[in-house]
């Protein structure tokens, strides 16, 4: 056993049960868990074999990226000003494309950014899978990252010619698709505390595949212990018209009759819900992860979020794709949520007697400290993880240091934790994932950015020709 002593921390934010914050503190680490945090006249007098002074540092537990497209960054700023049908019909034809070495070297620059930005433990949502590209390759490249990994083998089966928004190229067949979850299960899924890598069944949309596939997907996940299940939902006016039509419903409604509730679902966005949705998805335990930059791209409208948590809905982060958002940094997501909310409609002021017409927000909607939780505490419980997300004994040892000793933090001394949301941007001085530094002093360990960046251009290039 290996002991670590991270000391002098100018500001520990832990997110505990009882909100702890701390000036002037320390934090024990053994081995990839924490033994112990909290001030430094409280440390206990233990042997250490390292000590890591992180003066004029900030320190908070690594975000929970929930939701992510990694392979959309071989298509960033293009289809600038779509909605999102639009956009989807324009990029598909790309995405087509792909394989196995462009859906490893795409997580491989995904999984660098949101570790460089304080991102230890991510979802990704793979729905593209064409030329023979396997989700064993992006598993592979989170094993070399070293980021704690939520694979979810996403699936599209219904094409243009059964009704569905993809092209019949992008699509895969049913049978195929849950003979290959199966499989990804039984080799790599790790249900335990502290695992690494888990398995998550996420069919992509309900324009993408049929019922049939959605319902076969939730009772496969459901005979594996930890197995959870995600989907994009309620995302798009054109898809809640969608399901009207196509099953008589709207999209919430869908989900219940496919059986997509519970605790163990999270969908991805939940834009358009009205009341008595986000009551269901309440009792349910059902969540939702907020994608603020996204659906700013595609001008698709702003999630209830503090309506959503007001009525006990779980709710987490996630950056969404490289090509809708178009970075992958979860301290800019949790920025945009709070700032996000705070332009809402809090009511529609035209219909009131004397309205001024509009729309009125609330400027303390969400705060900075609300939003840092939806990134940490939150995506942790969208995963069904209660070993992340907070810092103390006995959870991971995940977490990020930013160094605050630069201009964009100059006057914010009197709150450090919620400049990291309201100044800016930066990024992370050092990243532990699992008792191992992935990020120090700034720099990337165990990989190369620039010769990482040269592999991916190499890739894209061959991709557009």
């Amino acid at each position: 056993m290996t002991t670590l002593l991270i000391d002098r921390i100018d500001y520990l934010a832990t997110f505990d049960d009882q909100h702890h914050e701390w000036r002037d503190a320390a934090m024990l680490i053994r081995d990839n868990q924490i033994l112990w945090a909290g001030p430094r006249t409280e440390k206990p007098d233990l042997p250490v074999d390292e000590t890591l002074d992180l003066s004029g540092h900030v320190v908070m537990p690594g975000m929970v990226n929930t939701h992510h497209h990694m392979y959309q960054n071989f298509t960033r700023v293009m289809a600038q000003d779509d909605p999102l049908f639009p956009w989807l019909n324009t990029l598909y034809p790309i995405w087509a494309r792909l394989d196995d070495e462009a859906i490893y070297l795409s997580s491989k620059v995904a999984m660098a950014e949101l570790l460089l930005s304080g991102c230890t433990t991510a979802a990704d949502h793979l729905y593209m899978l064409p030329n023979g590209a396997r989700l064993d390759s992006q598993i592979q490249a989170a094993g070399e990252m070293g980021i704690r990994f939520h694979a979810a083998r996403g699936a599209m089966s219904r094409g243009q010619s059964q009704g569905g928004l993809p092209p019949d190229n992008c699509v895969e067949k049913e049978d195929h698709i849950l003979c290959d979850a199966e499989r990804l299960i039984r080799r790599y899924h790790d249900a335990g505390r502290h695992s690494m890598l888990r398995l998550v069944l996420a069919p992509c949309s309900p324009f993408s595949v049929t019922p049939e596939l959605m319902r076969d997907a939730a009772r496969l996940a459901r005979r594996h212990q930890g197995v959870r299940l995600h989907c994009h939902l309620a995302e798009e006016l054109d898809e809640e018209d969608y399901c009207l039509a196509q099953y008589g419903m709207r999209s919430v409604a869908f989900a219940a009759s496919v059986e997509w509730l519970g605790e163990d679902v999270w969908f991805a966005h939940g834009i358009f819900l009205d009341d008595e949705e986000i009551a269901l998805l309440a009792r349910t335990g059902t969540g939702i992860a907020h994608c603020p930059s996204a659906n700013m791209r595609c001008g698709q409208g702003i999630a209830k979020v503090r309506q959503l948590l007001d009525a006990g809905v779980p709710v987490g982060l996630g950056v969404d794709g490289s090509a809708s958002n178009d970075s992958s940094n979860l301290f800019l997501e949790a920025r945009m949520a709070m700032m996000l909310q705070r332009v809402a409609p809090a009511r529609y002021r035209s219909e009131a007697p004397g309205g001024r017409g509009g729309f009125g927000g609330d400027p303390g909607a969400l705060s900075a400290r609300e939003a840092l939780i939806l990134a940490t505490r939150g995506g942790a419980r969208l995963l069904g993880r209660d070993d992340i997300g907070h810092l103390a004994p006995g959870m991971s040892a995940d977490w990020v240091a930013v160094d605050m000793n630069h201009l964009s933090f100059a006057g914010a001394q009197r709150d450090p934790l919620a400049a990291l949301v309201m100044c800016g941007p930066f990024l992370a001085s050092q990243v532990m994932v699992n008792g191992r530094m992935r990020v120090r002093d700034g720099q990337l360990l165990g990989t190369e950015p620039a010769a990482l960046i040269r592999e991916h251009a190499r890739v894209m290039m061959r991709l557009y020709q």
